[in-house]
């Protein structure tokens, strides 16, 4: 987290909070709450280089367009693989939710526990070009706890952990800061392409990437269910060529998914085995809370107390638990400028 990189900030203007996901793109407008929504996709006309579309409509046009349009998403792993295209969809974004054109916009930008300094100008770079006259940096984990409503400045400990499209962060928090974190590059993006190879090795069927996501949410899970779901998924067969129509259970969907289940479980017990002992008591009483789109995958909740034998709770709305506590930054900086500006790591 730092402190501005340009300017300082006003206490009026319609100031904006800014989630840019790998998944998602969202954004908050002071006095407005969250405005946008969009998945974090762009459709680029490859030979003039202009933006054909942007958010849901560019999701739309996934693996349907003519060969001089290419269809991306401009984010990997919760960090910026392409500046151009994402200084585009943030310009477009951007514009789209701007209550004046006279005043440019101060803004709280959430990023990712992990990213390295240099990915981190990237975004606040990104942002500055796009309209944006002061940026401040918060760091995911911490704007989905206050989103999700935790007591981030009390002396007992807070567990988060934050599961997007393409980062799980796992952190806990106490007295305003971060008391240890990992940050891990994996989220929804893995168990999309998790599916994708699964159905491959298991049918010889190739799926796009649409076709998986609706899998996952249809009957993805990563513990039993008491009642197992079936989702039906057309393909292309690898050895005939030919459009193909199969039925995946739930239960074959977890074992397809297992190994990056796998790693979001070692990631939250790596975290619990080097809190301080006198904040894990904190944590048996209090428990892990779940923000995220990636926590909607059914059965988190459960698998993850049965691997590490403490309460796991769940967040409203877990998947604008991030937005909401970016958004609640800009609303009250005055409460929460510690938040933005604290770097120490205890």
């Amino acid at each position: 987290m730092s402190e501005p990189t340009r300017g300082g900030w006003a206490p009026l203007g319609r100031d904006l909070a800014i989630d840019l996901g790998t998944a998602t793109t969202q954004i908050h407008v002071r006095g407005r709450g969250v405005v946008l929504d969009e998945p974090t996709v762009v459709a680029v006309d490859t030979t003039s280089g202009r933006l054909v579309a942007a958010g849901a409509s560019a999701r739309e046009m996934l693996g349907r367009t003519p060969e001089h349009v290419l269809t991306m998403r401009p984010l990997t792993d919760g960090v910026i693989t392409d500046a151009e295209v994402t200084e585009q969809l943030l310009r477009h974004l951007v514009e789209r939710v701007r209550p004046s054109r006279l005043v440019r916009p101060r803004a709280v930008v959430a990023v990712p526990s992990g990213v390295t300094a240099v990915e981190r100008r990237a975004l606040e770079d990104a942002a500055i070009r796009c309209g944006v006259r002061g940026v401040y940096v918060l760091e995911e984990v911490m704007a989905a706890a206050i989103g999700a409503d935790l007591p981030v400045d009390s002396a007992t400990a807070s567990m988060v952990v934050d599961m997007g499209g393409g980062t799980t962060d796992v952190a806990v928090i106490c007295l305003g800061g971060i008391v240890n974190a990992r940050s891990l590059r994996t989220g929804g993006e893995e168990v999309d392409e998790a599916i994708v190879a699964g159905v491959k090795a298991s049918h010889d069927l190739l799926l796009g990437e649409r076709s998986a996501e609706d899998i996952k949410i249809k009957a993805g899970a990563v513990w039993p269910l008491a009642h197992e779901l079936t989702a039906r998924v057309r393909g292309r067969d690898l050895s005939t060529g030919l459009p193909r129509t199969i039925e995946l259970s739930s239960s074959e969907v977890r074992r397809m998914i297992e190994p990056v289940t796998t790693q979001v479980v070692e990631a939250v017990r790596l975290v619990l085995d080097i809190c301080p002992p006198e904040l894990a008591g904190d944590l048996l009483d209090a428990g892990i809370v779940l923000t995220g789109g990636g926590a909607l995958l059914r059965g988190w909740t459960e698998r993850l107390r049965h691997e590490l034998g403490i309460p796991v709770h769940l967040a409203d709305d877990p998947q604008h638990a991030v937005i909401r506590g970016a958004g609640a930054c800009v609303e009250d900086f005055a409460s929460l400028r510690r938040v933005l500006m604290s770097t120490s790591r205890r």
